[in-house]
């Protein structure tokens, strides 16, 4: 069985030829065309409900529109363009450090025979391209209520293009990108997309403004329900992006549901069991706030790690994710709507750089980097100890060059889109009488 580096290596290195070894196989291409559907539900479905049902009831409709239609234009763009700039190859070398080239725009050069090791590099298209939407869809929940949609489409588009696209690269891009050469471990998005989204939510909601009435008027959720649903929709769907990350039907895939059973199921739990001493009262909202934040804190390393592994980081994934939605938003003063940046950045944070110390020193298991290195048997023989604090520093690099291009490129993209559209937010009437109605010309329901 191959292990996931040699499979990602033979996937991304070339990825519009079919090499001499690969070979169809007929269950990882059923498994990557079913975690492709799953992790699709996830966005249209449970990041919409999940999120509407936290807004008021006059902005419901316009935050899922908000999703569902960056969900659709994300993807447009990933065909386009995104997926030839993420895992494309570029006649520079020091170019292919943080992009691909253009080769492979509107797919160009990819034949629908070619195989991305043992099932079809289409497969693999449409499974990344789920990725790229629902990362830009997390980011919006963090300005919910006072930004045009007109605006939001634009973003969506350049963001992808400028933000997304270069730091899959980076991470995920095979020979040549940077991150990916440096041996950062990131199973199926801690940096990529949950960090990359929840950062982008909160310089949004930055530059965008706080709503009216933040911290002076009631904004009570239009329905709890909605959003434990859409928790569960995407529990369901993180299958596929977790499970999925193992690129076929095999053990790790085994290994990687098993774990994000295990950090969401203990998430929800921790958040919960926090609820009930400091406030005397377990909220659905919260059980369902945990889940999440379960969910994210071990995507990073879910086919790292053990059983221990996945409940240490579901655990403190909770738990950071609370401090950030309770106390780090009150002590800072940001508007983050839905707590994108709360939930998702923190959580994907912590995920990140907790892999090293948890990871099972196994090299069937890890990628490449200091740590699978000093496992290998050259070195074993000669005597060097695992080495889980360079591959610790590695960890560390990774968040900070992805934090730092989510940060300017997200400002840049704003700033475009906001030109375009003669300012990024709604005016107040608008803003006062709810989005749905005065955006769109509908109700979330008519009662």
């Amino acid at each position: 069985m191959k292990n996931k580096f040699l499979t990602l290596l033979t996937m991304l290195a070339l990825p519009v030829l079919s090499f001499a070894e690969d070979k169809l196989n007929s269950g990882d291409t059923a498994w990557m065309m079913v975690s492709t559907a799953f992790v699709l539900l996830m966005t249209p479905a449970g990041l919409a409900l999940f999120y509407a049902g936290m807004t008021r009831s006059k902005n419901a409709l316009n935050t899922f529109s908000m999703v569902m239609g960056a969900f659709v234009m994300a993807f447009v763009v990933w065909i386009v363009a995104g997926y030839s700039i993420a895992f494309g190859t570029n006649e520079s070398a020091m170019l292919q450090n943080v992009m691909g080239g253009f080769g492979n725009v509107l797919l160009d050069g990819i034949k629908w025979t070619d195989l991305s090791g043992t099932y079809p590099t289409y497969v693999f298209i449409a499974f990344q391209g789920t990725f790229a939407a629902i990362t830009i869809a997390i980011a919006s929940g963090s300005v919910i209520g006072r930004l045009k949609f007109s605006t939001w489409m634009i973003i969506v588009v350049l963001w992808g293009l400028v933000v997304y696209a270069p730091i899959t690269h980076m991470v995920w891009g095979g020979d040549g990108a940077y991150l990916f050469d440096a041996g950062a471990l990131d199973f199926a998005g801690g940096t990529v997309v949950h960090m990359n989204g929840g950062l982008a939510g909160l310089v949004l909601a930055i530059l965008v403004g706080k709503r009216a009435g933040f911290n002076k008027v009631a904004m009570k959720p239009f329905s709890i329900i909605l959003t434990a649903v859409g928790a569960a929709l995407l529990w369901f769907g993180w299958y596929g992006f977790n499970g999925g990350s193992a690129f076929g039907a095999n053990a790790i895939a085994g290994l990687a549901v098993l774990t994000t059973t295990i950090a969401t199921a203990v998430g929800g739990v921790t958040w919960m069991l926090i609820e009930w001493l400091i406030y005397k009262k377990p909220t659905l909202l919260g059980i369902a706030s945990g889940i999440i934040a379960g969910l994210v804190a071990i995507t990073p390393a879910a086919g790292f790690v053990d059983v221990t592994g996945a409940l240490i980081i579901g655990v403190v994934g909770s738990i950071v994710a609370f401090f950030g939605v309770v106390k780090l938003k009150a002590m800072l003063g940001y508007d983050d709507s839905l707590d994108a940046f709360g939930i998702h950045f923190l959580a994907g944070l912590w995920g990140a750089l907790a892999t090293p110390f948890f990871a099972l020193h196994d090299t069937d298991l890890l990628w490449d980097g200091p740590l699978k290195t000093s496992l290998s048997p050259e070195s074993i023989s000669a005597g060097v100890s695992p080495d889980v604090i360079g591959q610790f520093m590695v960890q560390v690099e990774s968040v900070l060059i992805v934090g730092a291009w989510t940060l300017i490129g997200t400002v840049i993209v704003y700033f475009i889109a906001s030109a375009l559209t003669g300012g990024g937010r709604v005016d107040e009437e608008t803003e006062y009488n709810g989005l749905d109605e005065t955006v769109h010309g509908e109700n979330g329901m008519n009662l």
